[in-house]
């Protein structure tokens, strides 16, 4: 809700002092009086939530506003840091840039919001109340990627936190967040903003620079902007809590490691116990020196060490029969190059225009331009193995009798493994470029019936990436593995003359065990995979909204549209990657489908009492929509709301309504992509010696497998699209009821505005992949007739009847049902004093279930209070304004998480680490302002807190702390703001 002179809730509090504005929703005239403008000054706009324009703050559904101004306050450098923040997010856990090493929707480098704790792809995101289509790199590109948005322009972000299907479509689940432009720009502003951590190696820091004009005359306007945003990289190495991963036990039971005497250090497998192992060689068993740390006698793992003269000479003992393999080596030093906060550059143009043609109802032709590009990448440390052939001139002579493996594993050209070498290889780097394009194109005006007005437009997004890695390639290293000695030493390709250029591997030497591998080998095997991404979205929308007539309390108002979308994705990965040649990576199919889906839609507000007793107002607003889709189907959702105010001071507001969620382009149509889990996994390993489903023992029986069966090998699994399974929509049931409190006070005590809100939302068929670990299961501890028909589950397992493995299919489907409840409480006091104005905001979210299912036959498990599942998060700031100053200080707050009872540990006497304190995150600002130039200066983790830490093993980690965007991972950190208009 917004003014000719641009005053809305957020901004007119600015006015006096500077604090977030939260879901008040104050009345405009109340508004305008406290920024000492006539109400009846206040317009009609349009507010997120509703396509009715209004003429106050009185929706059925709560609204948060974020104004420009609080954003620059709170010393967030883009929109993307202010969007993820605590305060908008409810301290549900985001994708951000410390997700680089980790496979999430749209790859790495993408930023999203997803509200409620409901993800990114249950979430819609507007510019100027348009779809902001997705963007990223890889098959999984389904939400909008928040580095897009164009921060210089952006006036302020209205949070919309219910479901809204029926009035925005589809992903509309959890809620929606408009951001909105600046309008009426008639002046040249350059910014320049930075952020830089205190810590003393300083990295990790954020700029931006930014020029902001525009120019208008009697029938035209034009505004635009261009900036460049870049934040430094931050690695493992450059916080404490990530320097050494360590197992966390409370008991004091972590392996101590012989070469330090502390507490081992895992960085390799982010989790602790045990790590991928690096710098041994594998063999079979054979006696030899112990390791420091065991006392076994013979061992199939070894590790270097010159000062051996007896047994295997130059190698010590770490693997065996009777030994720990802890005192393998599991850490070097480059392994805290790898990224914790992944560094990126983004560069963006905006423009938007605009021209009065005088003709077709006083009509505005309108568009809107946005050019964004961003360059991010990951450094991470990878494992290499190299399999040495029985027989192979490269063993040396010491373990010529060695046999690793009976069988070929990918390398040794169908010969047994003599010799298996888990080498250190060092740093890797992913990167990715990503150019997005949105184009808009609009006329609006007055309709043919009076008061009418119309607004159609068409659009038009692309988004188009590289991601490019290196990678070992099975094929050459199987060539280069394969060699012939021309002269002592000396080696060269066995089928040079057929793949000229192709260079030998190394000999197997400690050397090349500790990662030292020549360079020329590396140039051959070691080569560059590309693959592109292209995602396009094609939208055309009309509406028409005005009075449809007159009740005794006022003008039912109307809106009704419709609206046509097509969007298409192509993931294309790197040939090596499609056919599986990466080595020890998995492969990737093509993504590649389209969709199509036409709506119809309206909305109607309808006053019902005005100023009656106990009924000062109530207003109800109703909203419906017609959606067909290729992919599913057609489907109907509808919301009812209600605003009652039965005195002055008080309000209640509620809404019903349904959503839904089309699925996603890649989860109908991504590309097989074959990925591993542990041989352990099978659910027939030693099935007749555990205690385990006597189902499973008939089932394991029925495969022929021993009762002592042990599978060696590695787990395939392939996930796939579910278009050809027939995937449908998610739907959901969206219920919101809450209470506004504004009494009036004695004059002098200020004003005093109370919310509080109560949310349900519960999504059923929600799309998901059911996971490898639960088919597994589900197929072998089924009925015995089922698992004999290959019904079920089972349709899903195949067993190679030649070596046992495993191949589980993993596609998307229609299975989980997701429920999320609580309250969000809302305090906003504000009064004169001195000199100056004082404004207080306190926002806190409850969350009284988050429990989700995969199966309908699953109980519900509630994750409320469990670790990235606070019950409790809030935000809280003071500030004071007076003459050209404001002063701020803020605090984002955690509450404290606790995962015992799900693990069902008794907190008192577990070994492990399963709960977190409670987390506060202090902000502090200055700013001061004249005509021409303002400067804010401040620091964001005021007291440098760390983030809390748990044990390995029960959630992921980055370092010793949980992976939750919640936290701080930067730590203190000083902003500096400068902005010059002229």
């Amino acid at each position: 809700m917004r003014t000719r002179k641009d005053y809305l809730l957020g901004s007119t509090m600015a006015v006096g002092a500077a604090a977030m504005s939260m879901a008040m929703l104050v009345p405009a005239a109340a508004v305008a009086q406290d920024a000492g403008e006539d109400a009846t000054q206040v317009e009609e706009i349009v507010v997120v939530g509703s396509r009715i324009r209004r003429d106050n703050y009185n929706a059925p559904s709560p609204t948060q506003v974020v104004t420009r101004e609080e954003a620059t306050l709170q010393g967030f450098a883009s929109t993307t840091e202010a969007l993820q923040s605590n305060a908008i997010t409810g301290g549900t856990s985001q994708i951000t840039n410390a997700f680089g090493g980790y496979v999430t929707n749209g790859g790495p480098g993408a930023n999203t919001i997803g509200l409620r704790g409901m993800g990114p792809s249950r979430t819609l995101v507007l510019l100027n109340g348009r779809r902001v289509s997705p963007a990223g790199s890889r098959g999984s590109v389904g939400a909008a990627d928040l580095n897009v948005l164009p921060t210089a322009m952006i006036d302020r972000v209205e949070v919309l936190r219910d479901g809204a299907s029926s009035v925005y479509g589809s992903d509309a689940v959890a809620g929606v967040v408009n951001i909105q432009t600046r309008k009426n720009v008639d002046h040249l502003t350059v910014e320049a903003q930075f952020n830089a951590p205190m810590d003393a190696d300083g990295n990790g820091g954020s700029q931006r620079y930014s020029v902001t004009g525009g120019m208008r005359g009697d029938r035209w306007r034009m505004a635009g902007s261009a900036e460049r945003y870049t934040r430094d990289g931050l690695s493992l190495r450059d916080r404490s809590f990530t320097q050494c991963n360590t197992d966390g036990f409370r008991d004091g039971s972590d392996f101590i490691d012989p070469a330090t005497g502390k507490s081992k250090c895992y960085p390799i497998t982010d989790t602790g116990s045990n790590g991928v192992t690096i710098n041994t060689i594998g063999t079979n068993m054979m006696p030899g020196v112990a390791a420091a740390g065991t006392t076994a006698t013979s061992f199939n793992r070894w590790r270097p060490n010159a000062a051996v003269t007896e047994g295997l000479v130059g190698y010590e003992g770490v693997g065996g029969t009777g030994s720990d393999i802890n005192v393998r080596d599991t850490f070097e030093d480059r392994m805290l190059n790898e990224s914790l906060i992944s560094p990126v550059e983004i560069t963006t143009l905006y423009g938007e225009v605009g021209y009065q043609l005088n003709a077709l109802g006083n009509a505005e032709l309108y568009g809107e331009m946005l050019y964004n590009n961003r360059r991010s990448q990951q450094t991470g440390y990878r494992q290499l193995v190299l399999d040495y052939a029985t027989g192979s001139p490269l063993i040396p002579s010491a373990l010529s009798m060695s046999t690793a493996m009976a069988a070929d594993q990918g390398l040794s050209k169908g010969l047994p493994v003599g010799v298996r070498a888990f080498i250190g290889f060092g740093n890797d780097v992913s990167k990715q470029e990503v150019d997005f394009n949105r184009y808009v194109a609009g006329i609006k005006g007055d309709f043919l019936i009076p008061d009418w007005r119309y607004d159609a437009y068409v659009s038009f997004s692309k988004s188009k990436s590289t991601y490019k890695a290196n990678q070992f390639l099975t094929d050459l290293m199987a060539e280069s593995l394969d060699v012939v000695e021309t002269a002592p030493g000396q080696f060269a390709c066995a089928e040079l003359a057929a793949l000229p250029g192709c260079v030998a591997a190394p000999a197997l030497t400690a050397e090349v065990v500790g990662g030292v591998l020549p360079q020329d080998w590396l140039d051959f095997v070691y080569r560059p995979v590309i693959g592109t991404t292209e995602y396009k979205e094609t939208v055309a929308a009309i509406g028409l909204d005005g009075p449809l007539f007159s009740l005794p309390a006022g003008q039912v108002m109307g809106f009704f549209g419709a609206e046509i979308r097509k969007s298409e994705i192509d993931d294309t990965p790197g040939l090596d990657s499609q056919t599986g040649n990466t080595y020890n990576m998995s492969s990737s199919g093509i993504t590649r489908g389209s969709d199509q889906v036409w709506e119809v839609f309206g909305e109607v507000e309808v006053p019902v009492l005005m100023d009656k007793p106990f009924a000062r107002e109530l207003t109800f607003n109703g909203s419906f929509r017609y959606t067909d889709y290729d992919s599913y189907g057609d489907d109907t959702t509808y919301k009812v709301g209600l605003v009652y105010k039965p005195v002055d001071g008080v309000t209640l507001r509620g809404t019903y309504g349904t959503s839904y969620r089309a699925p996603a382009l890649f989860e109908q149509y991504v590309g097989a992509t074959t990925g591993f889990l542990s041989s352990t996994g099978d659910r027939c390993n030693e099935y007749g010696i555990k205690d385990v489903n006597p189902n499973r023992v008939a089932n394991c029986a029925a495969e022929g497998l021993a009762a002592d069966f042990e599978n060696k090998s590695s787990i395939q699994v392939v996930t796939s699209g579910g278009a050809d399974a027939g995937l449908a929509a998610e739907t959901s049931t969206n219920m919101t009821i809450g209470l506004v409190l504004q009494p009036t006070l004695p004059n002098g005590w200020g004003d005093l505005a109370f919310a509080v809100d109560y949310y349900e939302i519960e999504v059923s068929n929600g799309v998901s992949r059911t996971g490898a670990s639960q088919i597994l299961t589900r197929c072998y501890d089924s009925n015995p007739e089922d698992f004999a028909a290959n019904v079920g589950f089972c349709r899903l397992v195949e067993r190679d009847a030649a070596d046992n493995s495993l191949t589980v299919y993993d596609s998307y489907i229609n299975l989980a049902t997701d429920n999320v409840k609580g309250l969000d409480y809302t305090v906003r006091y504000r009064n004169d004093f001195g000199p100056g104005s004082l404004l207080v905001n306190l926002g806190l979210t409850q969350y009284t279930e988050v429990s989700s299912k995969l199966f309908a036959d699953d109980p519900l498990e509630d994750y409320v209070g469990m670790v990235e599942n606070p019950e409790f998060t809030g935000s809280f700031d003071v500030s004071y304004a007076w003459d050209q100053w404001r002063v701020r200080y803020g605090i984002e707050y955690v509450d404290a998480m606790d995962s015992y009872d799900y693990y069902e540990e008794d907190r008192a006497t577990s070994a492990y680490d399963l709960a977190t304190g409670s987390y506060q995150n202090h902000n502090v600002s200055v700013q001061y302002h004249n005509d021409s130039w303002t400067v804010t200066a401040g620091i964001r983790n005021l007291w440098n807190e760390d983030p809390q830490t748990v044990s390995a093993g029960f959630t992921s980690r980055v370092g010793n702390a949980p992976l939750y965007s919640a936290y701080d991972y930067v730590g203190r950190t000083a902003f500096l703001n400068l902005t010059k208009t002229f």
